[in-house]
């Protein structure tokens, strides 16, 4: 669990919940008037907070304006015939085609980062604003891989600096809710978890384009490709479509389970997983199917005051694969909402909420009447971007000493997304036939033969003749599976790029 809500103060808020008291920990909510230390803390920063911005063109266009408070000193995009819009809304900002030379110019300067850039650039870009000391947001997934998300949550807590993944929802109320009304046992012990999302919505399941095209005057292909291995350009890739592609996104794994998969993560406390497994579509090398299922395990975890913990199975779909509806769920209720839905089987109750932890509900039609243990952010907006924002900004300010962590804060964020994309592991490892045994604390997988190889699909070589069908497919040659393995927990950075240590315990 987060800073937000330690295990020991739940027990101290939870026993006295169980009491029938009115309980609200300073620890809560903003605007604590002491440090731990008990000396009085700093006032909060009363100025405006200058802001360095990577990638700007997409989603980062949105989060700039609910950042609009403060001072937008610096923008960078790959492609500035997409960022074109952003850099005229911004015209006192300096602008950049290569973070890394806005870094070396403007990063001394900066007070913050904000990074909306394609998935496997996430951890290069905010590893080396961490070092340096910046508050950092970071829209999902929060990285690439799993020793990614790891270093950024090392680096994060090492700084003591404002952090937030980009995942809203974890600001708005539902997710509360859900927590609450679990732990308060309102649904009994929760033994399985299924999830689903209906996307993805740009093109998967497809072969690297043969295609060779010209690289646009407005896109530095070179920066875009960053850390990942080199290709030829097409325009398939970027902007927006590099989700679907292995080397660059996480597929509809890394952009709606960090908005879908939150709730169950935060209610449950679920830590790492122990085992995984995962099924899909046609596995090609270059871009992720079109449709998968992924089946975590997680072990038992201490029970809460008022609700036990027991091993979870937790089960996620996409790409129009559903889950068996719950018994007593009326026909013609449609659970999807805004994008996805989460179903938390209990012992006593079925709790359902959709995309972002929204409008959660249970399927007997009671409404809990639950104590509420967690801080509630303030609601700025109707814009539920501008209050996840600003709650980082809040962050931002505050005394480190006695600052309130944001609701997506690293901490939390990054043992959250490392179970997101263990979905993208068991995915590509399906080949291996087997459940995969996962050691969390060490990062690696622990029953994969030593002798054990994969492969996937390069070219799928389906045709008719003469009414039959033929399949002519071609295949990577197979490669150490162990090997493969540990390059996708931990990615060998390409052209010069390299990520900071790992900070020791």
């Amino acid at each position: 669990m987060s800073k937000e809500l330690s295990r020991r103060t739940f027990l101290k808020v939870g026993a006295a919940a169980a009491a029938g008291l009115a309980v609200a920990p300073n620890v809560l909510f903003a605007g604590n008037s002491e440090s731990e230390a008990g000396k009085k803390p700093k006032k909060p920063l009363d100025r405006k907070l200058k802001i360095l911005a990577v990638g700007v063109g997409g989603r980062g266009a949105s989060v700039l304006q609910a950042l609009e408070t403060e001072d937008i000193i610096g923008l960078c995009d790959v492609d500035w015939k997409y960022a074109d819009h952003v850099f005229k809304r911004y015209p006192k900002a300096k602008k950049y085609n290569d973070y890394r030379v806005m870094f070396k110019e403007l990063l001394p300067e900066c007070d913050a980062v904000m990074c909306a850039t394609a998935d496997h650039t996430h951890a290069i870009i905010c590893a080396e604003a961490l070092a340096a000391g910046k508050h950092v947001y970071c829209e999902k997934p929060l990285t690439h891989t799993v020793y990614e998300s790891r270093l950024l949550t090392k680096l994060a807590a090492k700084a003591g600096v404002a952090t937030q993944m980009g995942n809203q929802g974890a600001s708005n109320e539902g997710v509360r809710l859900a927590c609450e009304w679990i732990w308060n046992g309102e649904i009994g012990e929760v033994t399985k978890v299924d999830a689903f999302t209906d996307r993805p919505i740009w093109p998967q399941g497809l072969e690297r384009p043969a295609e060779q095209m010209s690289v646009p005057s407005t896109l530095n292909w070179d920066a875009f490709i960053g850390p990942a291995p080199m290709r030829p350009y097409h325009s398939i890739y970027t902007p927006w479509n590099f989700r679907g592609w292995w080397d660059f996104g996480t597929g509809a794994l890394g952009d709606m389970a960090c908005h879908i998969l939150h709730a169950p993560f935060k209610a449950l406390n679920l830590g790492y997983p122990i085992h995984v497994q995962g099924s899909s579509t046609k596995l090609l090398s270059e871009s992720c199917p079109s449709a998968q299922h992924v089946k975590y395990i997680f072990p038992a975890r201490d029970n809460m005051p008022k609700v036990a913990m027991p091993e979870v199975e937790l089960n996620w779909y996409d790409g129009g694969l559903l889950p068996d509806r719950p018994e007593g769920l009326p026909a013609g209720v449609d659970m999807n909402y805004w994008g996805g839905a989460v179903i938390f089987h209990g012992t006593k109750d079925t709790l359902i909420c959709g995309c972002y932890g929204s409008r959660p509900y249970l399927v007997s039609g009671r409404v809990p009447d639950a104590p509420k243990l967690l801080r509630r952010v303030p609601s700025i907006s109707d814009d539920f971007t501008v209050n996840h924002v600003q709650d980082w900004v809040r962050a931002c300010k505050e005394d480190p000493s006695v600052r309130v962590p944001s609701a997506s804060d690293f901490s939390e964020a990054g043992p959250f997304n490392e179970m997101v994309v263990m979905g993208v592991l068991a995915i590509r490892l399906q080949g291996l036939n087997q459940v995969l045994d996962w050691d969390g604390k060490n990062m690696k997988f622990t029953n994969i033969p030593a002798d054990a190889t994969v492969k996937s699909m390069i070219k799928d070589g389906f045709s008719i003749h003469d009414g039959h069908p033929t399949f002519e497919n071609t295949y990577t040659d197979p490669v150490d599976a162990n090997q493969f393995a540990a390059e996708l927990i931990k990615h060998n950075y390409q052209h010069g790029y390299e990520l900071p240590p790992m900070p020791q315990e």
